[in-house]
């Protein structure tokens, strides 16, 4: 027989489609906020948000008399009939997200407008108490206590607290990112997590993801037709193994899109490898009407009139302001060396004028950034680092002398800057300098997981290095493994630490790269491998060993050699690529037909 649902049971069914963990409660919380005009807003979270949420802005609040029906299904003050769905310029517009969360939680909304007294109305799990007076906030505050208590299948869901909470700091950073005026606070467990006061988008960057970035930013800026683009992408230092730092909005709103990210990645072709990810953030306005928001209940996925145009003019913005970036990187010389004394004279300027749009954000102001062109070279593939390829060979953990046959030094040869050459008696042997040094720091590493770990150099001066919150916590999930293999790092703040040693057969100069690429390349590649041990192992000499362009001495590739036939495994690296090709001789004859 079919019947009609109890509207109990309707709630939780919507609440199943909205509210899928604390991350989404704050989600929808915060643009309610935004919608009320907020310039403060607050999230407090305490077990993640698992066990208390609270949101309070400083907005335009709610009328007394208006509590209750905020809290009921497709209640809004947003849309009011069906054609106001093509011209929304809100961030939430349903009216299901409050009663939602009320139905699966216990929830209480304080609010006042202005002077008036503040009122308070308190829901349990969807039923709706008397209002209350309350104290005056000048704004609202929505609190959220047991999530999911009434829901105990919906409850078993959910991540572990630690996990919970960076999905609200994704949540939370996102906002920060769209939203640069707007100041922002997060507070866990009686931890802040981070405190931000309007600024300009720049200076949210470096607060939000790494102090160093605006260092990094081209500015990408566009205007066709009714379409306004601005925003900023990244230089090659930002490029990233693992997704994660790629912010698309449209019209401020934050936004998931396959097509419209590859189109920033097109961009990116011939700079970056394939499985590297460039920065970038970028605001897209576009008028109401060509868009649909209304797709998915998380208003991540969008629906476009016209998404192929807006594919071509991401690409071409973004490929324009790469242009800047490919005039940078010095040409080659007659010997295939870049003419660094003359380019570093240069100095790149770009200015991101301010837009008149629709929309306008970052408070108004010019943002202007000067980019030395020695950083745009120091991001290059192209410039070999000597000194870093002597200390890498050089000094590399010591071990007991042994004396295997050796290679005839006059014999052996760097093909550039990448392969060791040299002439064996049956041939020749063509060995990668790079996979050969991982296969050794790789068998290095698993070995002193097993005993009391790799030898360390101490740094004459200690490196401070700062985290986002959840690339900090990322950092103490491999810190174990990387004080084993000869990193010494101590915790200096809630989001920094000072690097105080690194592995003896490492260079110094590229710590703070290295252990970034560390976590990076471990987070993306560990799964592959049956132990957490294996899988750092594989990430640490990936990252830490000889480059190709890194430029060796005959004493060093011999050195990398001697090393090379010590290990277990001296044909193949840790990901099963080739370290060794043999050619014979009668190979050789073959190919240059004698018979």
């Amino acid at each position: 027989m079919i019947r009609s649902l109890p509207e109990e049971l309707r709630n939780k069914i919507a609440a199943g489609e909205i509210v899928d963990g604390p991350s989404s409660i704050v989600k929808e919380l915060i643009e309610n906020s935004l919608d009320a005009g907020a310039t403060e807003i607050s999230v407090v979270v305490e077990k993640g948000g698992i066990q208390t949420i609270q949101v309070r802005d400083n907005g335009s609040g709610i009328e007394a008399d208006q509590l209750h029906a905020a809290v009921m299904p497709y209640h809004t003050s947003k849309i009011n009939k069906f054609d106001d769905l093509f011209s929304i310029d809100t961030l939430g517009f349903r009216g299901e997200a409050l009663a939602s969360i009320a139905s699966v939680s216990e929830m209480s909304i304080i609010s006042n407008i202005q002077d008036k007294e503040g009122k308070e109305l308190v829901i349990n799990f969807g039923k709706t108490a008397d209002i209350r007076p309350a104290s005056s906030i000048d704004g609202t505050e929505v609190t959220i206590n047991k999530l999911f208590f009434n829901t105990p299948a919906r409850k078993k869901f959910l991540k572990t607290a630690r996990s919970e909470l960076r999905k609200v700091v994704n949540v939370v950073r996102r906002f920060g990112l769209g939203f640069p005026e707007v100041s922002f606070k997060l507070v866990s467990d009686n931890r802040e997590i981070f405190h931000l006061f309007p600024e300009i988008l720049e200076r949210r960057i470096d607060h939000l993801l790494d102090p160093t970035y605006s260092k990094h930013l081209l500015p990408i800026t566009l205007v066709r037709g009714d379409y306004v683009l601005s925003g900023f992408v990244g230089g090659l230092s930002l490029v990233r193994k693992r997704p994660g730092e790629q912010y698309l909005f449209l019209n401020r709103r934050f936004i998931k899109d396959r097509l419209l990210n590859s189109a920033i990645y097109k961009s990116y072709e011939s700079l970056v490898k394939r499985g590297e990810y460039p920065f970038f953030i970028i605001n897209l306005i576009v008028p109401p009407a060509h868009i649909d928001v209304n797709v998915h209940p998380m208003k991540t996925e969008v629906k476009f009139k016209d998404e192929w145009r807006i594919f071509n003019i991401l690409k071409a913005s973004a490929g324009e302001s790469l242009e800047n970036l490919l005039r940078a990187i010095p040409d080659l010389g007659k010997k295939g060396i870049p003419n660094y004394e003359n380019s570093t004279k240069t100095r790149g300027l770009f200015t991101g004028a301010e837009l008149n749009t629709p929309n306008k954000s970052m408070n108004g102001e010019q943002s202007e950034l000067s980019l030395p062109l020695k950083n745009i070279i120091s991001e290059t593939p192209m410039g070999p680092n000597i000194e870093r390829a002597k200390d890498y060979v050089s000094r590399l953990v010591q071990k007991k002398e042994i004396n295997p046959e050796p290679m005839i030094i006059e014999n052996i040869w760097q093909v550039h800057k990448k392969y060791i050459i040299s002439e064996i008696n049956s041939g020749l042997v063509i060995i990668d300098q790079h996979v050969a040094h991982e296969r050794v720091l790789y068998e290095d590493a698993i070995k002193a997981f097993e005993t009391t770990g790799i030898a360390s150099q101490t740094l004459l001066f200690s490196e401070k290095m700062e985290f986002s919150p959840d690339d900090f916590d990322n950092l103490f999930d491999v810190l174990p493994y990387l004080e084993k293999i000869g990193f010494k790092i101590k915790k200096e703040t809630e989001t920094s630490v000072r690097i105080l040693a690194i592995p003896s057969g490492m260079g110094w100069g590229n710590e703070r790269q290295v252990i970034r690429e560390i976590i990076d390349h471990f987070l993306s590649e560990g799964k592959k491998y049956s132990s957490h041990k294996e899988g750092l192992a594989a990430s640490f000499a990936c990252k830490a060993a000889v480059k190709a362009g890194d430029l060796l001495n005959r004493d060093e590739m011999q050195e990398l050699v001697n090393r090379l036939f010590l290990t277990e495994h001296p044909y193949y690296c840790p990901h099963g690529r080739p370290i060794i090709i043999k050619l014979s001789i009668d190979e050789l004859d073959e190919r240059f037909e004698r018979h």
